[in-house]
């Protein structure tokens, strides 16, 4: 599309006579996401220049629905189309995003993110990963942890330290890693649920062409910046929609891709608390007047946090990029969770510590007990997310840093114990 920006009528037009012609729901999944790819309309919020039609948020999402009424599959979803396409779309090159962007669409390629380390809690900007130059290669060694789909991943968003003359948010570099190669060693994470979602990454002199690099030198944080806000926006993009796809080949073959990414988040509901069984709790055990005022509480709550996220969500829709207002929605989702699970706790007692069949719902009050803590600290600690709405949002001033403007090399860390 060229000129004046088309109306709503015009881009439903335009998506349902390319539906029309290309939509058979007997397709090859791979070969459908390619024509969809190809065609602009797996992703029309895109730049025109790569694989996008350059609308606006709203007609963006115009064009969307009218995929979705007519029972097409959509693009993705995960980190690669979450995460690491937004990033590359702001700050990769030319090469990176030619390269890297319709692999993502199709679905052929999954990433994991490659941020936190072991050695720095909340502290993102203290990771002592390290990568050297070495010709037209960087060599990185080093540790993540906390990574999600890093077995099946073929790329990491990987942030590595570069410069450690320099202060530490601006001695850091993002890479696209390639997963498959010996230097990359993952081994999974056993949570205190049972589940094992998460991976360790173990660096030991893994390669990363000269050319993977997202932005410039030494200002990764810039891009990691990008990365984390979309992470913080993410909620029900872990999520497939499949509701409505017509039956045939490329349903079939999306939904089992849908099954097998959604395996990683089964324990994601019971990590928010499960506000939604609350109510049948409360009839199960003919909850007390104290116990229908903690569950009133989270009733009232959740609602307050979802007229949020709604804002949120006009804000996209309006062309504004993530912003605070994820932090918000974070501190409220893991507040939520935690007074939900209070309220699951107080209602079923010692029981609420048994599992397995024969115990309450099955053993999913006690999976919500141990599962809702994790959402204090996953993508972003509490503490970090009031910083951000008090300095970003609030106007407050920065927090105090006694190592933002010494060489990285002189910091502190638990890593080097210096």
């Amino acid at each position: 599309m060229s000129g004046a920006a088309p109306s709503p009528a015009e881009v439903t037009a335009e998506v349902r006579g390319w539906l029309g012609a290309n939509w058979d729901p007997e397709r090859p999944l791979l070969e459908w996401r390619g024509l969809l790819a190809d065609s602009g309309w797996a992703s029309p919020q895109w730049p025109a220049d790569w694989l996008g039609k350059g609308l606006s948020a709203e007609l963006a999402r115009v064009a969307t629905d009218e995929r979705q009424s007519h029972g097409a599959v959509g693009p993705p979803i995960g980190s690669a189309m979450n995460l690491a396409a937004p990033t590359l779309l702001a700050h990769g090159s030319a090469d990176l995003k030619g390269r890297l962007l319709r692999r993502i669409l199709t679905g052929e390629d999954h990433w994991c993110q490659l941020f936190s380390e072991p050695g720095n809690g909340s502290d993102l900007a203290g990771l002592t990963t390290r990568a050297d130059r070495d010709g037209d290669e960087w060599v990185v060694s080093g540790q993540k942890v906390w990574t999600t789909g890093a077995k099946t991943a073929a790329f990491g968003m990987l942030l590595a330290r570069t410069d450690w003359d320099a202060p530490k948010h601006r001695g850091i570099t993002y890479f696209i890693l390639p997963m498959d190669q010996p230097g990359v060693e993952v081994r999974p994470l056993r949570q205190m649920n049972g589940h094992a979602s998460f991976n360790e990454v173990f660096f030991t002199e893994a390669r990363v062409p000269a050319d993977n690099v997202v932005g410039e030198l030494n200002d990764g944080w810039s891009a990691a910046l990008t990365t984390l806000a979309h992470e913080r926006g993410l909620g029900g993009s872990r999520l497939v929609a499949s509701d409505g796809w017509q039956k045939g080949r490329t349903a079939t073959e999306a939904m089992a891709e849908a099954a097998e990414h959604s395996r990683t988040y089964a324990w994601y509901p019971q990590r928010a608390g499960r506000p939604d069984l609350l109510a049948t709790m409360a009839r199960q055990v003919d909850a007390s007047p104290v116990e229908r005022q903690l569950i009133a509480d989270v009733i009232a709550r959740n609602r307050v946090a979802n007229w949020n996220v709604e804002r949120a969500r006009s804000a996209r829709a309006a062309g504004r990029a993530p912003g605070p207002e994820g932090s918000v929605a974070k501190l409220a989702g893991s507040d939520i969770a935690r007074r939900s699970a209070h309220a699951h706790g107080t209602m079923a007692g010692a029981a609420g510590m048994l599992t397995g069949p024969t115990s309450m719902h099955d053993g999913v009050i006690a999976e919500i007990l141990v599962s809702v803590p994790a959402g204090s600290i996953a993508g972003g600690t509490d503490e970090i997310q009031r910083s951000i709405v008090g300095e970003r949002s609030l106007g407050l001033p920065r927090e105090p840093s006694a190592d933002s403007h010494v060489p990285f090399r002189e910091v502190r860390t638990n890593s080097t114990g210096r």
